[in-house]
């Protein structure tokens, strides 16, 4: 190969290998956040280990005397190898293991020390094709644009067409075939290639294989970690939704999170929405944030004087798979398909904006977020939050909570309760006990407390499993080990809730 030739295709690898190295960031990441939870914790701590791993790699770099070729072309199958089995190996070990976190800021630290090395032998390999003033700007520019295009296709290509796993695989063999392409081309400059090739072609099999497999590879290791049938499994880009089936248990994990049992969650979803309802007389307009499996929405359209409910949830995989799945259709008895219903994917944050703006208002919210386990899902817990929402609900209107338990996470609970007092709304604590779950905990609230405290449950709908007056009594009696305790306001700036559910929680893992 002639020199342009030569400049032409380590620059062409500078471009490749940077935005390879940014995607295993950015799936280290991804994964940390699916299963640990905690986004912002992970995110910073994933990019963290990366970069001063890639400073360790640079380091090491000046002690590569001779052969730098040689050593640039093993590097870049090493990466390949272990940046394209990475996701797959989280997956499959992460109930495996005794310390998960020790795999994961394993993998994250060797494979950014070897991509930290790819950059100082590349500037080595192409110091004799390019002034020095030269090469530092066109290597550091291809280096940052394979940055942005990484950040682009990660959210709007892989994530969502791909998934992580296969991802990690396609992007490992790109590194294994930058090393493949820089040992056919350079080959002159090289003594025994034999090793080299066998090397190179080994890790391309094994990652296409992985490629070709990844589907099955990863529903192996979701089913050794879940340890049950699973038979839905997709990655929207928002989360990793989960669904698995035993015998007549069909239940829904959302990035590794139980959110019902098909068994008990009546349990959960009656004392969700009639403490509430019942309450108002005649309650026409309901706004249910979150409850995108329409499980909230099926108890409230018992309601015959429910006119219109608007479901707002973030991820349309979520609604779009609940409304068309004939099992899970089933379940929520087609609310998401009701012609009372109006589905808007959105985020709920910014959504209370513009509904404000719209003058709407509603007679009811029904709030079931997540559990508040990452700023993300913590900010729709805060003071910040409540004060939107009150500018779409009617003077008289009533809200219900889903909490987190008082009994797991006391302080998380009572937290949410401190909140919303703070931003002057009425609270009446309430809970019940889910056999999947454990002891579980909602707030029912009113913008105005008097409406809260002169309000008396009126007839509970017909056909209610769980829920009877008497039973409605007992939820709003609290034993010792779940009554109130001091826990703070949950603020933007503070996020006092996260780090509580964190501790609280964490106890358990």
């Amino acid at each position: 190969m002639d020199s342009r030739g030569m400049r032409l295709l380590l620059l062409a690898s500078v471009f490749t290998i940077a935005t390879c190295g940014l995607i295993y960031e950015l799936i280290a990441g991804t994964l940390a956040s699916y299963l640990l939870g905690d986004s912002v914790t992970q995110f910073s701590t994933v990019i963290g280990v990366y970069l001063f791993a890639m400073g360790v790699g640079s380091w090491l770099s000046k002690f590569v005397k001779e052969k730098v070729l040689a050593t640039f072309i093993r590097v870049e199958f090493l990466i390949g190898l272990i940046g394209g089995f990475s996701a797959l190996l989280l997956f499959a070990l992460f109930d495996q293991v005794a310390s998960f976190r020790v795999l994961l800021y394993g993998l994250v630290f060797l494979t950014g020390a070897l991509v930290g090395l790819e950059i100082p032998l590349l500037l080595r390999l192409l110091k004799d094709q390019l002034k020095f003033e030269d090469l530092v700007s066109r290597v550091l520019s291809l280096d940052y644009i394979g940055a942005l295009a990484a950040s682009l296709l990660f959210p709007l290509v892989l994530v969502p067409k791909l998934g992580l796993v296969r991802s990690s695989f396609l992007f490992g063999l790109l590194n294994a075939g930058v090393g493949l392409l820089a040992l056919h081309f350079l080959r002159s400059s090289l003594e025994r290639q034999r090793m080299l090739w066998l090397g190179g072609i080994l890790s391309v099999l094994l990652l296409a294989a992985g490629f070709a497999g990844a589907d099955r590879w990863q529903a192996w290791a979701e089913r050794s970690a879940y340890n049950e049938n699973i038979i839905f499994a997709h990655s929207s880009p928002y989360q990793r939704l989960i669904l698995t089936r035993h015998r007549d248990d069909l239940r829904l994990y959302l990035n590794g999170n139980l959110q019902f049992s098909s068994r008990d969650e009546y349990r959960y979803h009656e004392t969700l929405v009639h403490p509430v309802l019942s309450r108002i007389e005649k309650p026409k307009q309901v706004l249910v944030l979150g409850g995108g499996d329409g499980l909230a929405a099926r108890e409230i359209l018992r309601y015959p004087a429910v006119e219109s409910i608007t479901l707002v949830d973030l991820d349309a995989e979520m609604t779009r798979l609940f409304s068309r799945q004939p099992v899970l259709t089933a379940l929520n008895a087609g609310s998401l398909t009701s012609p009372k219903l109006h589905v808007e994917n959105a985020d709920a944050f910014t959504w209370l904006e513009t509904a404000a703006k719209r003058g709407l208002k509603f007679d009811a919210a029904i709030i079931d977020f997540p559990d508040p386990s990452n700023f993300s899902i913590g900010k729709l817990y805060s003071t910040a939050f409540y004060e939107k929402l009150r500018n779409v609900l009617s003077p008289s209107a009533l809200i219900s909570i889903q909490c987190t338990s008082p009994l797991a996470a006391r302080k998380s609970f009572w937290c949410v309760d401190e909140t919303l007092r703070a931003c002057g709304y009425g609270t009446a604590p309430y809970h019940v006990y889910v056999p999947s779950f454990g002891e579980w905990g909602f707030i029912l609230a009113s913008p105005e407390p008097a409406t809260l405290a002169d309000g008396a449950p009126h007839a509970l709908p017909e056909g209610l499993r769980y829920l009877t007056p008497d039973t409605l009594v007992q939820c709003f009696r609290f034993p010792p080990d779940m009554s109130v305790v001091p826990a703070g306001v949950n603020r933007l700036n503070n996020q006092v809730l996260v780090r509580h559910f964190e501790e609280e929680w964490g106890r358990y893992e």
